[in-house]
């Protein structure tokens, strides 16, 4: 096997094998800040995923050339997400609609980040760019978050015994919903068809709930009896949880976008001992494969 097949970092020698440039060239790009890479104890170390995304980076032609990106982070919202951008001085604005106003404003150029979980039920796989409306993005990367525990949120104690969703049906309980368009909202009418049980069996919040704080509000002070949403939220405002499903939560982004200073800060603070403390202490959280490029087109 080749040093790119077989491992996740290359040493110097091996990038410099991989890229067919002499060692010397391949410090001069990193004195120079042009090529991703990382010291662990002295050493140097390149993220195997980085150096190819850099270097297709570099075959698309004149990249400065190229209408700047507004630094927002849109799509969906995800509580240790929204710490995240604040503790690593990111100095990303964050505008999070749902994920599927993320995919328009990726699209559109309004965002250099978009957060999605939106689940294909053809496929039962998460944030497929044909299904998503991107497949005609040839910049586009994916690179993983987390996965995230998603289930019914409850009032504090669980006063009516609400185990599943098929409790919810004819039970009078009002049930807080995301807006259209938003991935929770696609995964609740997923599982309510899996489990056979009708929309309009429920009794629906007149109004959505335009993010998962939102919706954990709705419930905490009494406007809502139960709804979908992430076990952090549920922590955060010291609901009872009932889980249901674990999602593929990602960002998506333009290729180029990687290598700008906000991605490169969310993303090197992401791998600090207290971010993982953090996923540990705001509950729901597998940050195992977090910044893995899933998609690379």
């Amino acid at each position: 096997m080749t040093p790119s097949t077989t491992y996740a970092y290359l040493t110097t020698t091996e990038v410099a094998d991989y890229l067919r440039l002499k060692e010397r060239k391949v410090y001069d790009l990193v004195r120079q800040g042009q090529i991703p890479c990382t010291k662990v104890t002295g050493k140097l170390l390149f993220p195997r995923h980085s150096v190819d995304l850099w270097l297709m980076n570099h075959l698309e032609g004149d990249q400065p050339s190229q209408r700047p990106v507004p630094r927002v982070l849109a799509g969906s919202q995800d509580p240790l997400l929204e710490w995240a951008v604040r503790e690593s001085g990111s100095d990303l604005a964050q505008l999070c609609h749902g994920s599927g106003d993320g995919v328009q404003r990726l699209l559109g150029g309004e965002a250099m980040l978009a957060g999605l979980h939106l689940l294909d039920p053809t496929s039962g796989r998460y944030n497929v760019p044909q299904a998503l409306g991107l497949g005609g993005m040839r910049d586009l990367v994916i690179v993983h978050w987390a996965v995230r525990r998603q289930g019914l949120l409850l009032a504090p104690g669980n006063p009516a015994g609400v185990g599943s969703l098929a409790q919810l049906a004819g039970s009078g309980l009002v049930v807080a919903h995301r807006q259209s368009g938003a991935g929770a909202e696609r995964l609740l009418h997923h599982l309510l068809a899996s489990a056979g049980v009708a929309p309009d069996a429920l009794t629906w919040a007149a109004h959505p709930a335009l993010s998962e704080d939102d919706l954990a509000l709705a419930i905490r002070h009494g406007t809502a009896d139960a709804g979908l949403g992430v076990e952090a939220a549920a922590r955060r405002q010291g609901l009872a949880f009932v889980p249901l499903h674990e999602e593929r939560f990602e960002l998506a982004l333009r290729r180029r976008s990687y290598f700008e200073p906000p991605v490169q800060r969310l993303l090197a603070f992401a791998r600090e001992a207290r971010f993982a403390e953090r996923a540990e202490a705001l509950g729901g959280y597998d940050i195992g494969e977090l910044g893995a490029v899933r998609y690379n087109a």
